[in-house]
């Protein structure tokens, strides 16, 4: 590098620095991610509170629109120009059309930036003038976050854990048993390795139709651009006390490596370690309606997903120098809508419990946590009917080849979670002494007042342990 070109480099540094303290400082950004597993209901999440911020009249519970302090709010370009903008436009024409319908689910990045106008508070507010926040809000499938606990493991760990998990599920345990049969120390074989990753993948994208965590790297299920290429074409093999160079096993090894630097380090520079919010979305409900294996696999995943964040509290230093930290979490059990409002506190206790470990390790480090239940978008209302004499707190929506609401009944959800963990941990085949249902609802066809927003429920609430503070 000549002298020119490391003058022009520092200066580039430097400019990039300003802009990032002038940002801090004058125009701070809040970087707020947004994850969950597969039909965890991301996208409607994003559109609805888009949609709820631009239209206040449903935000009772977040503090800034509720006491005049927010004048103004509106859509800005995107900061990044190499991350999809996420299509806020179209998802909410297929939420309010006429007969609306569930836009397409996450499978890549995507961003999208808010701009909020600000009246200061406080005894000098009046000799202020309104000051302006960012909140960019970002979207990635909770898949791809399962690849952060990848980055301290060899290919050696993780094809021992990848093995164990597929040999416990019944749909797993054909291939995990053609896969110890590989004689992996024979020359390596571009189309062996090929059909081996094939069976493998197919076992994966099986396993995640079905609602079950497989332990695979999260392109196995998203591949995106990745599709087809070397780097995600691997499986996990028996262990070997020494193979020989070119051999099979070396091959798989060496592919497992470079997706972990190919592939999840540069997704954590680049997207997940700018990240300061974070809500974590996840469909306790259908797990529930699964069984207690169900619930067990989903606390392993969460489990996995949560130990890739970096918990703990921000200055206006962290972002400049070391990276930012995730400063509040929020696990939100989705569809509260499913269920009768008097099911919602029990709801919300069980995704406490869930995630009990993962929330005393980030609040430890600092971070604030919370559980709540949520719906992003209301799909049903609420009815009473009497069924052989009882009285049942039920649900009615629309679904799918019905012209008519349908009323639904979930069930009754322990109050103790407890209960619900101890048969998860145990690995029995059903629930001993209740019954969770499971119901695909349409979204309702809605007509939308001046000023309202997607109806929802505890959208505000979310909201506001999310940013309130940073307004």
């Amino acid at each position: 590098m000549g002298l020119g070109d490391f003058t022009d480099s520092v200066l580039r540094d430097v400019e990039g620095l300003g802009a990032r303290v002038n940002e801090a400082l004058f125009e701070p950004t809040i970087r707020l991610g947004v994850t969950g597993l597969s039909r965890a209901g991301k996208s409607v999440f994003i559109t609805s509170l888009v949609s709820n911020l631009l239209q206040r009249g449903r935000m009772t519970q977040f503090a800034a629109a509720n006491d005049g302090r927010l004048r103004t709010v509106y859509l800005q370009p995107q900061p990044d120009d190499t991350i999809a903008r996420f299509p806020y436009e179209s998802y909410l024409a297929a939420l309010t059309g006429p007969t609306p319908f569930w836009p397409q689910s996450t499978r890549n990045v995507s961003e999208l930036r808010l701009s909020f106008r600000i009246n200061p508070s406080g005894l000098l507010g009046g000799l202020r003038g309104a000051r302006t926040i960012h909140l960019d809000i970002v979207d990635y499938p909770g898949e791809w976050l399962l690849d952060l606990a990848l980055i301290g493991k060899s290919y050696r760990e993780w094809s021992d854990e990848a093995l164990q998990r597929m040999g416990a599920q019944d749909i797993g345990v054909q291939v995990a048993y053609q896969l110890e049969q590989v004689d992996a120390d024979q020359p390596m074989d571009d189309v062996a390795i090929q059909e081996l990753a094939a069976e493998y993948t197919r076992f994966v994208r099986d396993a995640h139709a079905q609602g079950m965590s497989s332990g695979a790297p999260g392109r196995f299920i998203l591949p995106g651009e990745l599709e087809g290429s070397p780097v995600i074409t691997f499986a996990p093999l028996p262990p070997l006390e020494r193979s020989a160079k070119g051999a099979v096993w070396r091959e798989m090894e060496r592919r497992f490596n470079a997706y972990k630097s190919e592939v999840v380090r540069p997704f954590f520079r680049d997207h997940f370690a700018r990240i300061d919010r974070q809500i974590v979305l996840v469909d306790v409900l259908a797990a529930l309606h699964r069984g207690p294996k169900a619930v067990d696999d989903l606390q392993t995943t969460m489990a996995d997903i949560l130990a890739g964040f970096r918990p703990g509290r921000n200055n206006w230093l962290s972002g400049l120098l070391t990276g930012k930290k995730v400063e509040k979490i929020l696990f939100a059990a989705t569809k509260a809508d499913h269920l009768h409002q008097s099911q919602h506190p029990r709801l919300t206790a069980l995704m406490d419990a869930m995630l009990s470990q993962a929330k005393s390790r980030a609040e430890f480090a600092g971070a604030q946590t919370q559980a709540m239940a949520i719906a992003a978008l209301r799909t049903t209302s609420e009815t009473t009917i009497n069924h052989e004499g009882r009285q049942l707190e039920c649900v009615q929506g629309r679904i799918a080849n019905s012209t008519k609401p349908v009323a639904f009944y979930a069930g009754n959800l322990p109050k103790d979670p407890s209960r619900v963990l101890a048969s998860a941990q145990l690995g029995k085949e059903e629930w001993a002494d209740f019954t969770v249902r499971n119901q695909d609802f349409d979204p309702a066809i809605l007509e939308l007042k001046q000023r309202q927003g997607l109806p929802h429920i505890r959208l505000d609430k979310a909201l506001q342990f999310l940013i309130g503070d940073a307004l």
